[in-house]
């Protein structure tokens, strides 16, 4: 399919999708006016299902957009999920002929030469990964244990967030494709719900520490996620990660903070001095966990004692406070002994369990 590239003048539309799941993705150029679809032979794009019509839709190229029209097909023809006669595309629309989904691209020219073919189909293919896992809600959540450094006993689970999916294996992976769609706030929220959607029905649902985006702190719409995700699981101990980075503004997370004490949900504030560690709002704010990032944990037991003594005097004054410390990506003893020396009450780490796609808890 990548061949039709070299018939390019200016620039030229694709058709980005799988016809089964068991196929890799197709570049399809969309080379021809009218560009007919249909499960007819012959075709332009011939998708032999038994959902598409023999002349299914058509296609008309534009510089700037696509037409794209239905040609009375019996399972219909839809636009970013809503069921279209005509009407005009652009580069990222999903446009899908009855259930076969395909994402709308554009390459100029100018750039088309191998590496940049490569690119388009790696995007392209991870583009529809993506759609197949948000329309499917194909996620499994992860359960990574947090521990009393004290007793060692498991207090509580990180959710994390896996796929089965070729490409899209990790949340980076999942969320490096939502960015190009703009849907990482809907990707977030998702995460979450299922997270605690899998435990909820356990008879001692676990303590899960779920994520946010750093979108989601400056779009609306936070609190009303938190509160339907409180209603599928009414008593389970639930606390909401912040990254840190994300915490600019005070008054919007004592807003925030008191929300989630309405519904009886904690605060964490993640990933502190990964960045700007930003004292005034841990102050104002003083969520209930504050996690030290692993780049601060990594080797701290063969550390210089300056660096110790720095480490301690802040876990000291977050203790102070009120705030429990947790120390992230602790991986041996030595991290482990050091850390409890140092004040920390919490840990987190590969020493005590990698995620894992089941609870293994009562």
């Amino acid at each position: 399919m990548l061949s039709g590239i070299h018939a390019l003048t200016d620039s030229v539309w694709f058709l980005a999708g799988q016809i089964s799941g068991s196929e890799p993705v197709r570049l399809v150029p969309v080379h021809s006016t009218p560009f007919h679809v249909g499960r007819r032979p012959g075709l332009a794009l011939c998708i032999p299902r038994q959902t598409i019509s023999g002349l299914h839709a058509e296609i008309v190229p534009d510089t700037e957009s696509l037409l794209v029209r239905d040609l009375g097909s019996t399972n219909g023809t839809f636009v970013n999920g809503r069921q279209i006669v005509e009407t005009q595309v652009q580069e990222e629309d999903l446009v899908q002929f009855a259930d076969v989904p395909f994402r709308v691209r554009r390459q100029d020219s100018t750039s088309a030469n191998q590496t940049v073919q490569e690119e388009v189909h790696d995007q392209a293919f991870a583009l529809v990964q993506l759609d197949r896992i948000i329309s499917e809600r194909a996620v499994i959540p992860y359960y990574q244990p947090i521990v009393d450094l004290a007793g060692g006993d498991t207090i509580g689970y990180e959710v994390l967030a896996r796929s089965n999916l070729v490409g899209m294996h990790g949340a980076q992976d999942m969320f490096q494709a939502a960015l190009r769609l703009d849907v990482e706030v809907e990707l977030s929220r998702m995460f979450r719900w299922e997270g605690i959607r899998a435990t909820a029905s356990l008879g001692n649902p676990p303590h899960l520490f779920v994520n946010t985006h750093p979108k989601e702190l400056v779009e609306p719409g936070l609190p009303q996620s938190v509160a339907a995700v409180r209603e599928v699981s009414p008593s389970q101990p639930i606390t909401l990660e912040i990254h840190e980075a994300a915490v600019t503004d005070p008054k919007s997370m004592r807003d925030l903070r008191l929300a989630l004490r309405d519904l009886d949900i904690r605060l964490a504030f993640d990933d502190f001095g990964a960045g700007q560690t930003r004292l005034v709002e841990l102050i104002e704010v003083r969520p209930d966990y504050l996690k030290f990032d692993m780049a601060l944990i990594r080797d701290i037991h063969l550390a210089p004692c300056e660096r110790q003594e720095m480490l301690g005097t802040l876990v000291r004054m977050v203790n102070n406070l009120g705030v429990v410390p947790l120390a992230e990506g602790i991986e041996c003893a030595g991290e482990h002994d050091t850390c409890v020396q140092l004040g920390f009450q919490l840990g987190q780490g590969f020493h005590y369990g990698r995620p894992a796609p089941a609870f293994s808890g009562d």
